[in-house]
């Protein structure tokens, strides 16, 4: 793209390349013309003054062969004269032969002179149609350089209406379609706007960078892009969080800039971003804005706000000049991993001992309760020892009344079972 600026209102645009070139090559072609008729006009200058110079010069050459010819005459006139006199003196035979001798030489030299102006008539007018005809051969160019000028001018000027008319028609086409939009449905535009400006140099200029919307929402807002680039060993170097924010003409309440700039740092500070940009269509009339990229961060750090043209330029210079602290910033990374080494190995470490000293208390509290156990188990056993210990006394009673019972204590005042037991003791003897 190429800025144009007017010389009378001094209002900058933009035009395309092809609108440039043609621009360019109808300026160059305006200067061949002017170039060609001051050229023309000289050559035509050139000419004619060759032609009275070439005229005064055959006119001079001419007017002393003439002289010197009506001298040659008179000479011989004059000779003739005398010889006529001497003729009639003498009335000579040779005489008459010198007179009819000069007679032709004046016959021939008038000839010659005769002569000599048919070629110089001839010879003007050579020298006339030569110079006539390279000026018609110049006319003729002239003529088809101002008819193809024409037909450029024609053709540029129906290009151009053509152009002007398409673009007419889109900007009222667009102004019709933005008219209708939504808020929200401007905004998309923008960002798909910006979206297919960045995929379009993506592959060349940032061919390890990640540049995607922003769909996390989980701490209640989000923005609308994030942008992020590593270096070759994937460490980052630079990050942006963009929002990206239009509204309608037609919009009752309209928008500012500074309205967005507490929520997208918010939005910058959850999502980890180092920079926050705002691409804002918002307030048009404002010079500030108009101006480029503007540095808002005396309000909230490392904020810009930029328009739409500016999206390409501002990433460029934020990832560029991240990279010249990339060394420094591997080196913080390498720095940081150790550090997280270290505080992994403490965290293990500390979640060792508070798992030991659990599993420690857990085991204590369990050894306490068996210990419990046993005790209560063991006074369990003592009093089940204490009545086995009973029954055994009881036992040893019972025995001892077993063994101190007799047959004779039994039928002790029992004649009955006395006598049976008498009876019992005579049929064991019969049988013995």
């Amino acid at each position: 793209m190429h800025e144009i600026k007017c010389p009378h209102c001094g209002k900058t645009f933009n035009i395309d390349e092809s609108g440039y070139a043609e621009i360019l090559n109808q300026v160059r072609d305006e200067a061949f013309d002017k170039a060609l008729h001051e050229r023309l006009e000289i050559a035509e200058q050139e000419k004619l003054t060759a032609v009275e110079l070439a005229e005064s010069k055959l006119a001079g050459e001419l007017e002393k062969k003439a002289a010197k010819k009506d001298a040659e005459i008179e000479r011989l006139k004059s000779e003739l004269k005398s010889n006529a006199e001497l003729v009639e003196a003498t009335v000579s035979g040779e005489l008459k032969d010198e007179i009819a001798r000069k007679n032709t030489e004046i016959a021939r030299l008038q000839e010659e002179l005769k002569a000599t102006d048919v070629a110089k008539k001839l010879a003007l007018k050579e020298a006339l149609g030569t110079v006539e005809k390279e000026r018609d051969d110049l006319k003729r160019d002239l003529e088809s350089k101002e008819s193809e000028r024409k037909l450029l001018e024609a053709t540029l000027k129906e290009k151009y209406e053509t152009q002007i008319k398409d673009r007419d028609d889109a900007i009222e086409r667009l102004k019709d379609m933005k008219a209708k939009l939504s808020t929200k449905m401007v905004g998309e535009t923008l960002e798909q706007h910006c979206e297919i400006e960045f995929n379009k140099i993506r592959a060349t200029a940032f061919p390890r960078a990640y540049f995607d919307k922003d769909n996390d929402a989980k701490g209640g807002s989000k923005g609308d892009y994030i942008f992020r680039d590593f270096d070759e060993s994937g460490t980052e170097f630079v990050s942006v969080m963009f929002e990206m924010k239009n509204e309608s003409d037609t919009t009752a309440t309209k928008k500012k800039n500074e309205d967005f700039f507490k929520e997208l740092d918010k939005d910058r500070t959850e999502k980890g971003c180092e920079y926050a940009v705002l691409v804002s269509l918002l307030e048009p009339d404002n010079e500030l804005y108009n101006s480029g990229i503007v540095d808002v961060s005396h309000r909230y750090p490392k904020m810009y706000v930029v328009r739409p043209q500016f999206f390409i330029p501002m990433i460029t210079l934020l990832r560029n000049a991240a990279q010249n602290t990339l060394q420094y910033k591997t080196e913080l990374a390498r720095v940081r991993e150790q550090n997280i080494d270290i505080t992994n190995f403490e965290a293990e470490l500390d979640e060792f001992r508070s798992g030991f000293a659990r599993n420690y208390n857990l085991a204590s509290r369990k050894f306490k309760v068996a210990i419990e156990e046993i005790d209560k188990t063991i006074d369990h056993l003592q009093k089940t020892k204490e009545a086995l210990l009973g029954s055994e006394n009881n036992l040893r009673l019972a025995n001892n009344k077993a063994d101190d019972l007799t047959i004779k204590k039994l039928t002790r005042g029992n004649p009955t079972m006395a006598e049976k037991f008498a009876d019992l003791r005579d049929v064991e003897d019969s049988d013995a």
